[in-house]
C-alpha cells in the first residue's frame, strides 16, 4: 500500500461524510467494493450497484451497514437509460438524497458481451457514464461530487501503447472521460465537482488477469518496470480523498501508481 493512502486511511475521520448518499457503479467487487466499505467507514450511506451478481452486491450492502450506515443493493445495467432512472429515483425514494456519484462500473472485454454488440465498449464506457452523469446531477446536491474511475491506458489514450486486448477498453473509456468533462458547465452551475481517479494495473483486480492470459507476463513486466503495484483498497483511499478533500479544481485529477508508460512515439507528452 502507497504510504500517503495509508495515512489518508486512518486519518480521514468516520464522520466526514455523515449525512452524505453515494451511489458506486459496479460496487459488488473490486475497486467498486473496496469504495463502498471506505464511503460507509467515512459515515456516507450508499447504493450499491450491480448487474448480475446480486448476492455478492448485497453482502457487500451488509458490511457497509456495520458501520452504522444506511446501505442498498440495486440491480442495474447502466447501458440501459430506463434502468439508471429508475435507480436514481430508488436511491432518492429510500435514501432521500445524491451527492456522491462514483462511476466506476466499465466493460469490454466480455467476450460473449463484444461479440453480441461490437459495440458494447462504447455503450458501457462511454454512454453509460454520461447517461447516469447526466440523470444524477439534477437531484444532485451542491458540494457533491462525480467521480469518474479510470486506468492510465484509458486516461493517456492515443499517447502510450495499449496492449490489444485493453485498446476496445482504454479508447472507449478515455472517449468516456472526454464525455464527463463536457459537463463541466451544467456541473459547475450545481456546484458539483469532477474529479478523475486513473490507476496503473491494479493488484488484484480481474481486469489485469484478463490482460495478463492475452499477454502472457504483462503483470509480471509490469512490476519490473515500476515495483510496487497499486490495490484496490489504493484506489478505494485516492477516491475517498478526492470526495473529501476540499478541492476547487475541477476537473480535479489523481493518478495512483507510476505513469511511466510507453508512448506511441519517442516524443510523445502527456498532458
Amino acid at each position: 500500500m502507497f504510504p500517503f493512502l495509508s495515512e489518508l486511511g486512518e486519518s480521514v475521520g468516520e464522520a466526514v461524510l455523515a449525512g452524505k448518499v453515494a451511489i458506486v457503479t459496479g460496487g459488488s467487487r473490486g475497486v467498486g467494493a473496496a469504495t463502498v466499505l471506505a464511503l460507509a467507514r467515512a459515515g456516507a450511506d450508499v447504493a450499491v450497484n450491480y448487474r448480475n451478481k446480486g448476492r455478492r452486491a448485497e453482502d457487500i450492502a451488509s458490511q457497509a451497514r456495520r458501520h452504522g450506515v444506511r446501505a442498498i443493493a440495486i440491480q442495474a445495467d447502466i447501458t440501459d437509460s430506463t434502468a439508471n432512472q429508475a435507480m436514481i429515483d430508488q436511491v432518492i425514494s429510500e435514501l432521500g438524497r445524491i451527492d456522491i456519484l462514483v462511476l466506476n462500473a466499465s466493460g469490454g472485454m466480455e467476450k460473449d458481451l463484444v461479440v453480441a454488440d461490437p459495440a458494447y465498449p462504447m455503450k458501457v464506457n462511454r454512454d453509460a457514464p454520461y447517461d447516469l452523469a447526466t440523470r444524477a446531477l439534477p437531484r444532485m446536491r451542491a458540494g457533491g461530487a462525480i467521480v469518474h474511475v479510470t486506468s492510465h491506458l484509458a486516461h493517456f489514450y492515443g499517447q502510450v501503447k495499449q496492449p490489444p486486448a485493453y485498446e476496445p477498453v482504454a479508447q472507449s473509456k478515455h472517449a468516456g472521460e472526454i464525455a464527463l468533462r463536457s459537463l463541466e458547465r451544467p456541473m459547475s452551475d450545481r456546484g458539483v465537482r469532477l474529479a478523475i481517479v486513473s490507476g496503473d494495473l491494479i493488484e488484484d483486480t480481474i481486469v489485469p488477469r484478463l490482460m495478463d492470459r492475452a499477454t502472457p507476463g504483462l503483470i509480471e513486466m509490469r512490476r519490473s518496470e515500476v515495483g510496487t503495484l497499486p490495490t484496490t483498497a489504493d484506489m478505494a483511499h485516492a477516491i475517498l480523498d478526492a470526495i473529501a478533500q476540499p478541492v476547487t479544481q475541477s476537473p480535479h485529477v489523481v493518478f495512483i501508481g507510476s505513469t511511466e508508460l510507453t508512448p506511441l512515439k519517442a516524443n510523445a507528452t502527456r498532458r
